[in-house]
Parts: structure tokens; C-alpha cells; sequence
């Protein structure tokens, strides 16, 4: 079990930007330790693989920025040198991928870019940025590219990344040598459906696409060798019936993928999935209250038992028991903080 959890938040909300909590391990309860506030608007964090390394984008327009913290003293991060440029608007998530950093940035100039990691888990001068093209059907929300995840394949040799504006996941090579990023496969999926989020079946075979404008997922089949993507299915994350407008942000499988919840904004749920066919089908069983509003994101800790909820609009991470028969979620506590958007167990 992880001993601490780093919670990102938007600064000009009034975050606290990243907050340092220690983990009870029996209760899962996260209680605050310290926080710093070095980069504006860290949403979205990931950790180096020895979890002596944090790193967070910083989204802010026209220009945003990365950067890495030390984690010597786990209770008070500490920057490491200064935040990098990545030549593109708002990054709002971040990846590692074969010794760089790569950011996907949702305004203009909208893309992924591609940041060395020094030995010293600092980050260095971006390498190179992909730039996206194109657009979708809605006119509020595709006038253009809006790049908003990017995930490296279960091997870490092809790195996957979402365009919401564009209706399209584009699965991509890094040259490691002059840090250049090609396209190798681009999917296009239904026109306006606005894919956010990627996640991997734990069997490395199949690809999760949350997609944010039509709150729905899209399973896909992924074969590692060639890179290619073949859309499935698609399954909706709302009970028949839901009014209002939904958003959905994030989606996370179970270690075992007998399990999916997904996060909606706008119905303020927490969609609760079943996984069969070796993953692939998806089966909606129910929604949960998600314990606030708005929840911007979701994540399991690390024994894979509870599920936790970072709820910006309400200001607060809720955590919930899983019931390991049916998957659903009880809530049993909650920490009040501002602008939440991301929660990472280190």
C-alpha cells in the first residue's frame, strides 16, 4: 500500500496546488502533510517508476509547462530546477515514455510534446512537438484540435494520445534519438463523440477511449506488434433516463478487469461497469453518487480495493470501498479541498 497520495489542483481556483497527504492503510483516509505551490494549475500528475520523481503539467494558456519535483522528502516536494515550456496551450495530461516526458496540450497550439528526463529526474528544453490538425462537428468544442491524454502501450513502445477536437486517437513512435514523434496510425472515431481518456485492459490487448461529448466508451482491440486500433463496441456510461448535460472524464479498470467505473461530470456519478469477454464487453450495472461534484478524476489505490474521486467543483477527494463480488463502491470518507483534479498514489 502506497504511503502518501499527491493531489493535484487548479491554483486559480483557489488549489493549493500539489497537496502532499499521508495514506492510512487501513482506512484509506488522506490526511494533508504540507503542499507547495511552485507551478500554477498542476491538474494532472504521474511519478517516475522508483517514485523518487513527480511530475505535473502546469495548464495554463497561451502557454503551459512541465515540471519535476524530488520526492526526497515525500511530505514537501520539491521543484527541481525551473518549469520547461512545451510550446502548446493548457497541457492537461502527462505521460513517461521511453526516458522523456510527454504532455498533451489541449489549446492551441495544440499537440504533443516531447521533453527529455535528465538523470537527475529533472526535465529538459522540449525535443519536439507534434502538432495535431483537424476538427469536429461541434462547433463549441471541435472548432479545432484539442489534444487531452497521452498514454504509452503496456510494452512502452507506441504512444497513444486522444484528440478530442478531432474525434481521433493517433498512435505514434518515438524516435528516442532526436526525440521526434511520427504517426504511425491515426483512428477516427464517430464524428463528435470527443475522445478524453485512454486505458488499457490489464491484458495489454484491448484499448478504453472515455469519450467526453457523448458519454460513451469505446473498446477497442490493440495489437502491440503493428500498433493498429479496430473499434469493437461502444457502451454508455449513463442509466436510460439521465437528464441534463454529462461530461465524462475519467476511466479506470480493475486489476483483475473483471470491473470499470467511469467518472461523469454533469450527472455526478460514478459509473460502475462489468468487464467480460476477456474484455470485451462492457455492461453499464449502476451509478453511485461520486461523493461531491464534478468529478474531474478517478483513481484505485494501489491494492486496488478503493477508489478515489478528486471532485473539483465541490472541493474534495471522496474514497470508497469496492466490493469485490459486484464492483460497486461505498463511500466512507472525504477530504476538503479546493479545485481538486488528480489524485496519485507514490
Amino acid at each position: 500500500m502506497a504511503a502518501h497520495a499527491y493531489i493535484g489542483s487548479f491554483t486559480t481556483a483557489g488549489g493549493l496546488g500539489i497537496a502532499a497527504a499521508r495514506v492510512d492503510p487501513g482506512t484509506g483516509a488522506l490526511t494533508v502533510l504540507g503542499h507547495t505551490a511552485d507551478v500554477p494549475n498542476p491538474s494532472f500528475l504521474t511519478a517516475s517508476a522508483d517514485g523518487r520523481t513527480l511530475y505535473a503539467v502546469s495548464e495554463t494558456a497561451p502557454e503551459g509547462s512541465a515540471a519535476a519535483f524530488s520526492l526526497a522528502d515525500p511530505a514537501a516536494p520539491r521543484i527541481i530546477g525551473e518549469p520547461v515550456p512545451v510550446r502548446g496551450g493548457a497541457p492537461t495530461h502527462l505521460a513517461l515514455h521511453r526516458g522523456h516526458l510527454i504532455t498533451a496540450n489541449y489549446s492551441a497550439p495544440a499537440g504533443v510534446t516531447v521533453l527529455p528526463v535528465r538523470p537527475d529526474g529533472g526535465l529538459g528544453e522540449s525535443r519536439s512537438v507534434l502538432l495535431h490538425e483537424g476538427g469536429g462537428p461541434n462547433a463549441q468544442r471541435q472548432e479545432g484540435p484539442h489534444a487531452h491524454a497521452v498514454l504509452p502501450d503496456p510494452a512502452d513502445r507506441w504512444l497513444l494520445s486522444a484528440d478530442l477536437g478531432t474525434d481521433s486517437v493517433r498512435v505514434c513512435e518515438l524516435d528516442t534519438k532526436s526525440g521526434e514523434l511520427e504517426i504511425e496510425r491515426e483512428l477516427g472515431l464517430r464524428s463528435g463523440i470527443g475522445p478524453r481518456h485512454l486505458t488499457f485492459h490489464p491484458d495489454g490487448g484491448l484499448l478504453y477511449v472515455m469519450n467526453e461529448l457523448d458519454s460513451v466508451i469505446t473498446v477497442c482491440r490493440f495489437d502491440a506488434a503493428t500498433g493498429s486500433l479496430r473499434p469493437l463496441d461502444e457502451v454508455r456510461v449513463l442509466p436510460d433516463g439521465a437528464a441534463g448535460e454529462n461530461f465524462p472524464s475519467e476511466l479506470v479498470v480493475s486489476p483483475d478487469g473483471r470491473f470499470a467505473w467511469a467518472a461523469n461530470r454533469g450527472h455526478d456519478s460514478i459509473a460502475v461497469l462489468g468487464v467480460s469477454g476477456n474484455g470485451e464487453r462492457l455492461e453499464l450495472l449502476d451509478t453511485v453518487d461520486c461523493g461531491g461534484a464534478w468529478p474531474r478524476h478517478l483513481t484505485l489505490d494501489p491494492s486496488g480495493t478503493r477508489l478515489y474521486a478528486a471532485n473539483e467543483h465541490s472541493g474534495g477527494v471522496a474514497w470508497f470501498d469496492v466490493d469485490p463480488d459486484n464492483g460497486i463502491p461505498k463511500q466512507v470518507g472525504t477530504l476538503e479541498l479546493p479545485a481538486v483534479s488528480c489524485v496519485l498514489f507514490v
